[in-house]
């Protein structure tokens, strides 16, 4: 019976993140994680950032990837349900305390804290293999380039 509720649940889920996913424009992403604080939150730069979504989700809210180890990967950062969400699912840590069902929507403020807290505890974006293998040590200018975005000295919780 629980696996049946469990199974209803994710479908209502599916069915409602399906009408408020958003695949965002690079530009209008670099302003909305300049806005939040991320722009050399430690160290990194908004490009790291940009370039770090785009290999992992193309900038897609609703991107899921399931992975072979039966964990799921959610959103614009491809959150791991075994450590940082919780999916009815997976057995998982659920370390930044949310439905992983909440990262796939275009609102990505719980995606953004989460996405702060892994860099936080992994001392750095090397937690993303994609931004290892394709932004780590490369001129990220471009990522940002012509997206006009105001980088603010720091992060207040309620400009975003």
């Amino acid at each position: 019976m629980q696996a049946w509720v469990s199974a209803l649940v994710t479908l209502i889920m599916m069915m409602v993140l399906t009408t408020d996913t958003k695949i965002y424009d690079r530009c209008e992403l670099a302003q909305k994680l300049a806005k939040a604080g991320l722009n050399n939150f430690m160290g990194y730069s908004i490009g790291d950032w940009l370039c770090m979504a785009h290999y992992e989700s193309g900038f897609d809210t609703s991107f899921l990837n399931h992975n072979l180890d039966g964990s799921s990967e959610y959103g614009i950062f491809q959150l791991n349900s075994a450590w940082w969400c919780e999916n009815g699912i997976t057995p998982t840590h659920n370390l930044c305390h949310i439905s992983c069902y909440d990262l796939r929507n275009r609102h990505i403020k719980d995606d953004i804290l989460c996405a702060k807290k892994i860099v936080t505890l992994h001392k750095g974006m090397s937690a993303w293999d994609t931004w290892t293998q394709y932004c780590s040590g490369h001129d990220l200018s471009e990522w940002t380039k012509g997206c006009h975005i105001y980088l603010k000295p720091h992060y207040r919780k309620n400009d975003w």
